[in-house]
């Protein structure tokens, strides 16, 4: 089998893991000096000092427009990965669009990546959920895979990418309005 389908097989496997209801917390990505948030699930904000650049992901939204991550540099962007098929995503896609268009003011963008779905559900979701940013589609997990070095782990996942482009804080599993705000507003006041 081609190391590129063993691959994306991989991503599936960890990504359906999510969405199923197994999440289990991972070591973050910084390691024991990032730090966990108590009460916000499986959030963990990693200290600037522990961030990783971001990857240089780009792509096709699913309006067929090119997106690169790297254009939105000096933005915080919250980087969403969701599937059509994924009822937890379909839970948090109210609080999603609530949070974009509650923090679009402070200079924060949010983007979605739709991973190893068909696009016409990936379309149907967006439109039934209002999803007014944008969303990378990714049915071979290509996109996925240009963030390993801080996994999402899971179907749905969040990460917050600083006005450096690195990784600032990731959110294992479904999220919420309550629970992503304070993670986004203490991003926001970084200066």
């Amino acid at each position: 089998m081609p190391a590129r389908t063993l691959a994306g097989a991989a991503v599936t496997a960890v990504l359906l893991a999510g969405c199923a209801g197994t999440q289990a917390a991972q070591p973050g990505p910084g390691g024991s000096d990032s730090r966990y948030i108590p009460g916000s699930g499986d959030s963990q904000i990693i200290k600037p000092a522990d961030r990783r650049p971001g990857p240089r992901a780009e792509g096709t939204t699913l309006d067929g427009k090119p997106l690169k991550l790297t254009d939105l540099s000096g933005k915080i962007t919250v980087v969403n990965f969701w599937a059509s098929w994924c009822a937890p995503c379909r839970a948090e896609a109210p609080a999603l669009e609530k949070a974009y268009t509650d923090h679009k003011a402070d200079g924060v963008e949010f983007v979605g990546v739709d991973i190893k779905d068909s696009q016409e559900p990936a379309k149907a979701f967006a439109r039934s959920f209002s999803v007014t940013y944008p969303s990378l589609f990714d049915p071979d997990g290509q996109v996925t895979l240009a963030f390993r070095d801080v996994p999402p782990n899971a179907v749905p996942s969040t990460l917050i990418l600083d006005r450096h482009g690195r990784v600032a804080v990731r959110v294992i599993g479904s999220t919420t309005y309550s629970k992503l705000t304070p993670l986004l507003n203490k991003i926001v006041a970084e200066k």
